[in-house]
């Protein structure tokens, strides 16, 4: 049997997928989390073949950071990721923290369970690019890598002078940034184009 942990904020998510798995031939739910900060003890106190992992959890835990741990602690076990948030750097950050797989929760065309079980055969199944969304009038995959670092430091509520500092570049050069991106999107200012990108997911500050 495979064991399961199910570490998934949301209440009805974390139900749906227990029943899931817990009806699936071969797997066995051994224990359902609502906060990442829990998951390495879980893994712990249970035998833990397989983590299905949320990457925002309660109280603003990553999954992310708690996968990591997971796997510098106990390699074997397979971490799969799963959100349904659409950050840019999500796929970038799971696969750096040693993840096995990735599954967006609302827009792949493959179910969990398969994802699960190709995933246990020892297949790395990952998405090619994360969703696509619209900023104003562009869509996410216009932006440029630097474009997406400006804007990540902007939301993380730098100045100008401090984002030009933290990702090596000159204040005239961050602004440059800034004017391509308000060019591309349509959006009137910086602050409205960062409350886009944060209301639509593109970049989560805090993760």
């Amino acid at each position: 049997m495979i064991h399961v942990l199910i570490v998934e904020d949301s209440r009805i998510s974390r139900e749906v997928f227990e029943r899931e798995l817990s009806s699936a031939p071969g797997y066995v739910v051994a224990a359902a989390i609502a906060n990442a900060a829990n998951a390495e003890i879980a893994c712990m106190k249970n035998r833990i073949d397989l983590v299905l992992m949320d990457i925002c959890t309660a109280d603003g835990e990553s999954g992310l950071e708690a996968a990591a741990r997971i796997k510098r602690h106990d390699p074997q076990v397979k971490v799969i990721m799963m959100t349904s948030m659409p950050e840019h750097s999500f796929l970038q950050k799971a696969k750096a923290a040693q993840c096995d797989s990735f599954w967006y929760k609302e827009t792949d065309d493959m179910s969990l369970l398969e994802v699960c079980d190709r995933t246990m055969r020892g297949e790395f199944v990952w998405p090619e690019k994360s969703p696509r969304i619209m900023i104003g009038q562009a869509y996410s995959e216009e932006f440029t890598d630097r474009e997406l670092e400006v804007m990540r430091a902007l939301a993380q509520g730098l100045s100008y002078e401090e984002t030009a500092e933290a990702l090596y570049m000159s204040t005239n050069t961050v602004k440059y940034h800034v004017k391509n991106l308000l060019q591309k999107t349509g959006c009137h200012s910086r602050i409205q184009l960062v409350a886009e990108v944060v209301e639509k997911r593109l970049i989560l500050p805090n993760y």
